[in-house]
């Protein structure tokens, strides 16, 4: 791969030789601009307006227009002495935990090469430490006529270099989210997490360009005389009115695509509450009633209808009532008592 720019990375009393290189690359179909009527292409001639005749490449500079108009010429001579120590050197200022990094600041993409056999031992040393804390650096650099924020980070056995937005260059979302009050329901989310573990995870490398692919089919089509192939017509989504049959919908039909013979809703595990459920005021159950004995669960079928009765009564009775239905089911566990007893006694004799 060709290098872009050729410098050092200054890494405190370290310098590393290394060689810019861009890591990524497009594979986007350009058009050309053409006159209609004829097919001739159209082009963009560069003409000095004071000579009003066209200039070469050789003959253009630079120049930086001043508020009044006055132009003042910069030179290549110019640019290459800026009193910037970064313009040569990509200046490791700090090292930050990755997370730290604002996916909105990120930019370009490059890869640093050693520069020669002497840069091998600090360039993998720099990589190492980088693996083992962790951490990326950040760093100042100066490409293409401006100084930029970067970033480097280990990508498998290279050390790769991402453009950052200058922080000042990233604006704030104000008065973007809807400024209305809405209630999202725990079945809602439940709902959207469903979805989220239907459609699951993906491996990138499957993803394609479709439109290129679409634009490379029309441009054969049309090379060979042919009608180029039209787009089928989008399916005809109703205006969504419930969101829960939407969500719930989008569940199946995930399902069904990826071929699962079950189609419906997993229920997931419910949601706490942000409200504390209100503490029971009941008595607990007996655990003696579960471990009782045949002898005893004969005497207590016998009696099971009034303990019924007592029971029914005791849940109806309000607060009011609460001292009265105590002192009725303290009796009656005396009467089961004294049965149990009378009827161990006579099995006994």
């Amino acid at each position: 791969m060709r290098s872009i720019w050729n410098g050092a990375i200054s890494f405190g009393l370290v310098s590393i030789p290394i060689k810019l290189v861009n890591a990524t690359e497009s594979h986007s179909i350009s058009f050309r601009q053409i006159h209609t009527e004829d097919g001739g292409r159209i082009r963009y001639r560069k003409v000095c307006e004071l000579e009003d005749r066209e200039v070469s490449q050789a003959e253009i500079g630079k120049a930086y227009e001043d508020a009044d108009g006055t132009v003042i010429p910069i030179t290549d001579e110019d640019l290459a002495h800026l009193p910037l120590p970064t313009a040569k050197t990509i200046e490791i200022v700090a090292f930050v935990p990755g997370d730290r990094i604002d996916p909105l600041q990120m930019d370009a993409a490059y890869y640093l090469q050693a520069g020669g056999v002497p840069a091998a031992k600090p360039y993998i040393l720099l990589r190492e430490a980088l693996k083992r804390s962790n951490k990326v650096a950040i760093a100042k650099f100066a490409l293409r006529g401006r100084e930029r924020l970067g970033m480097l980070r280990v990508v498998e056995d290279a050390i790769a270099l991402h453009g950052l937005l200058w922080p000042d260059e990233v604006r704030a979302p104000e008065g973007l989210a809807p400024d209305t009050k809405v209630t999202v329901s725990d079945k809602e989310l439940d709902l959207a997490d469903a979805l989220m573990d239907t459609l699951g995870e993906i491996d990138l490398d499957e993803l394609h360009d479709e439109y290129r692919e679409a634009l490379e089919e029309v441009v054969a089509a049309k090379a060979a005389g042919e009608a180029p192939p039209q787009s089928p017509e989008p399916a005809h989504s109703g205006k969504v009115l419930d969101l829960m049959a939407a969500l719930e919908k989008s569940v199946r039909d995930a399902k069904e695509s990826r071929g699962e013979e079950q189609a419906e809703v997993r229920q997931l595990p419910q949601r706490k509450s942000a409200r504390a459920a209100p503490k029971q005021t009941g008595g607990k159950k007996s655990t003696a009633a579960t471990k009782s004995t045949p002898a005893a669960k004969k005497t207590a079928a016998k009696s099971s209808q009034g303990t019924k009765k007592t029971a029914s009564s005791t849940k109806s009775t309000g607060t009011a009532g609460k001292s009265a239905a105590a002192k009725r089911t303290a009796s009656a566990k005396k009467t089961t008592t004294a049965k149990k007893t009378t009827a161990a006694r006579k099995k006994t004799a």
